[in-house]
């Protein structure tokens, strides 16, 4: 468990003190578990997301690149579980700015295409249903340089907003999220 734990928080990486002409290669895994018990029975519900990146830094402090998500999620109820499928792909801009040769600060705006498949199961049958949309989000976070580029990426939610279509005159759903302050991620990064 340990092994994966440091695997997963190097994943999660936003190389901020690199320097003009490297290469960023980085990205977040997240995973989230919750169990509700009522007295008639309860509902469990897991999800699993992996979003890595790859960029060009072309100058001190611009990188441009490319950005993929999977997200697989389910939901038990009993009777009823809903599982949910998505992708996303598109391109972000990184602006970051050192505060000292220990601290930065940086910027992710990045946008692009997302689709997501559902099933809804009602004991042995299902019913399916397709949705393609965009997405368009900024996530700040501070960069705490450890040692010769590696380090800690600390970030606290962020701005989006993502639109999805859904197939067979299905309905079209728009969301926006101001999420400051509501969710933490700490992980590891090192510039090669």
């Amino acid at each position: 468990m340990k092994k994966f734990l440091v695997m997963a928080a190097l994943a999660i990486c936003g190389f901020v003190n690199a320097q003009k002409g490297t290469i960023l290669v980085g990205g977040n895994i997240g995973y989230s578990s919750e169990t509700v018990d009522y007295n008639v029975g309860e509902t469990k519900s897991n999800e699993f997301s992996f979003s890595p990146k790859v960029g060009y830094q072309f100058n001190d402090n611009w990188t441009v690149g490319g950005e993929f998500t999977v997200a697989s999620s389910k939901n038990d109820q009993g009777v009823n579980e809903y599982k949910t499928n998505s992708s996303k792909f598109g391109a972000f801009v990184r602006y970051s700015v050192p505060l000292s040769q220990t601290f930065a600060v940086f910027a992710d705006l990045g946008a692009g295409f997302q689709n997501l498949t559902e099933k809804d199961y009602v004991g042995n049958n299902y019913t399916k249903s397709k949705a393609d949309g965009m997405y368009i989000g900024v996530t700040p976070a501070l960069f705490i340089n450890m040692k010769k580029g590696f380090g800690l990426n600390f970030s606290i939610g962020g701005l989006s907003y993502d639109q999805l279509s859904y197939d067979n005159n299905g309905p079209d759903v728009s969301r926006f999220n101001f999420n400051f302050g509501q969710t933490f991620n700490i992980g590891i990064s090192k510039n090669f």
